[in-house]
Formats: structure tokens, C-alpha cells, sequence
């Protein structure tokens, strides 16, 4: 099969091309720069003409542009480009590829704050905080998208491995090092993480199967934020984290900064289990090898 990977240059896209390859698969990347299609996947005439002379028989859109560190007072601004993107961007792939198979990414920590973990028919966090609204109405729209071609949404939790922020060098394992990152509140926001290696198998499985709609690809342990802190922060001998009241840490980083560590909700895998016959190969962030290479 012939497959374009946009977004090849990411913390997924770095592991996704070389499994695909490994398993046979013809792979074409496309991104600003460093790929096979050196195209803008904003600018359409460019992004059309491209693609379709590749024509490939899938697309998977993995296009993002976030900056290494996120300032959670900051994330309209931040995510401005991220979000053209995921709206314009999947538009213009669409069109640029008519009849391929098309598997998109989507955010499995996007979900509207309610008790337990988030399957697949949660609905989406339309109601966030005003600097994350306009994150979330672009997963919307991409969702939107893909899925009315027939296409599948896999939804990632908090990416790690190599290049991601938990990695050696990565903004939040410096955050924790420096005793920046706090326990905010109850510290109540439930993390499910995804490993960027299993982020691939779970595109190359789906690349086997008939499935549509979208799925989260997360670990199998969800872990709440004032647990996952400490260890963490235990785990790579940084301090361990002061506790820090809501109201307190609010005027510091804002409503969504206190949402991100007290309200978030972590997810279920168990439809991509059954649907793809997924299996994360890091089935607990705290188990696996981030902050420790």
C-alpha cells in the first residue's frame, strides 16, 4: 500500500515511517521541510497538486506545529497554526487525495470533565476554558472530517518517548527538574498516556483493518495527576512538588493551567482492543524508559 505520512518529522511521524517501511508498506512523507513532498499542507494548490501525484492509497495526517514548551496561559496563541491544521490542513488533504484511506490524530484528553474514564462516545470538551476552546473546536472539525470519509480518528493520550516533552530534555521533565510543576488543587486531572512507539502500531494496524470512526489509543493505566507528580518527580530525582491551591496557581496560569491539573479525564482502550486487536507495548507511563535514556 502506499502510504503518505504528513507530519513525518513528529514525535509519532519519527516512528511510524520506519515500521511502515518495515512492514512493506510504500511510504511518502510530507511536511515543510525534510520530506519526500516539500509542501505547506495549508497552502492548497500546492498541498493538491502534490498529493495527487503521489496518489496514495492512504493518508495519515499527523500535522501539528506546537512549540516545545506550552504556556497554558498562552494556548490560543500557541496552538493558532495547530489548529489551521487540523481544520484547513485536513481539508485540503482530503481533498487532495479523493478515495484514500484516511486515519487522523485526534486527543484522547480532550474529553468534557466528568467521573471515571472516557470511551469512545464522551463527548468532547466544548465547554473548556476560553483559551483551549479553539483547540477543541479544531479536533471537532477534524473529527468531523475524517469521519465522513469513511476515514478513523485515533485519539492519543499524553504522547511520550523520544522528542516528547517527558523525554531527557523535554519541557515538563525540565519543569519538574527545576521544582516548577506543582500539585495544583486535588491535583485530580486523570492522565492517560500513550507511548509514541504504540501510537504507531495503532496506525499500522488500522491501516489492516476496515474501521471508521474514532478510537483511543491510550496505555492501560490512567493515573491522577497528584500521584503521577510525585513519582514522576521521584523517579528522576527532581525535588518532590509543592502542593499549591487552586485559587493561588489561578492567577499565576490561568483557568485552563488549573483545568489541565485538576479536571482533565483519562480514557478507556478497551474498543481499540477489540477493533484493531491493539496492544500497547508500554502499558504504564511509569513503567516504561522516558526521562531515563
Amino acid at each position: 500500500m502506499k502510504v503518505l505520512v504528513a507530519g513525518a518529522t513528529g514525535v509519532i511521524g519519527r516512528q511510524l515511517v520506519p515500521l511502515l517501511t518495515a512492514v512493506g508498506h510504500d511510504v511518502v512523507t510530507l511536511s515543510r521541510s525534510d520530506a519526500d513532498l516539500r509542501v505547506d499542507a495549508l497552502d492548497r494548490d500546492a498541498t493538491v497538486r502534490a498529493v495527487r501525484e503521489v496518489a496514495p492509497d492512504a493518508v495519515v495526517h499527523l500535522l501539528t506545529a506546537i512549540p516545545p514548551a506550552i504556556d497554558p496561559r498562552k494556548v490560543g496563541r500557541q496552538f493558532e497554526l495547530t489548529n489551521r491544521l487540523r481544520s484547513e490542513g485536513t481539508r485540503n488533504l482530503i481533498e487532495a487525495a479523493p478515495g484514500a484511506r484516511f486515519i487522523g490524530q485526534g486527543l484522547a484528553y480532550a474529553y468534557a470533565p466528568a467521573p471515571g474514564l472516557a470511551d469512545e462516545d464522551a463527548p468532547l470538551w466544548r465547554a473548556a476554558p476560553k483559551v483551549y476552546a479553539p483547540v477543541v473546536a479544531a479536533l471537532a472539525d477534524l473529527e468531523r472530517q475524517v469521519t465522513a470519509t469513511g476515514g478513523l480518528v485515533l485519539r492519543f493520550g499524553h504522547l511520550t518517548g523520544p522528542g516528547s516533552v517527558y523525554a531527557p530534555g523535554g519541557s515538563t521533565t525540565l519543569s519538574v527538574l527545576a521544582g516548577r510543576m506543582p500539585v495544583v488543587g486535588d491535583g485530580g486531572s486523570v492522565l492517560s498516556f500513550t507511548d509514541a512507539h504504540d501510537a504507531a502500531t495503532a496506525v499500522v494496524a488500522a491501516l489492516d483493518r476496515d474501521v471508521s470512526g474514532v478510537l483511543n489509543i491510550v496505555d492501560d493505566t490512567p493515573i491522577r495527576m497528584g500521584e503521577w507528580l510525585p513519582a514522576f518527580a521521584a523517579r528522576i530525582g527532581a525535588p518532590k512538588p509543592r502542593h499549591v491551591p487552586a485559587f493561588l496557581a489561578r492567577m499565576l496560569v490561568g483557568d485552563f493551567g488549573v483545568a489541565y491539573m485538576t479536571k482533565l479525564r483519562g480514557a478507556d482502550n478497551c474498543r481499540a482492543r477489540l477493533r484493531l486487536n491493539w496492544r500497547p507495548r508500554h502499558p504504564s507511563f511509569l513503567g516504561g524508559t522516558e526521562a531515563t535514556a
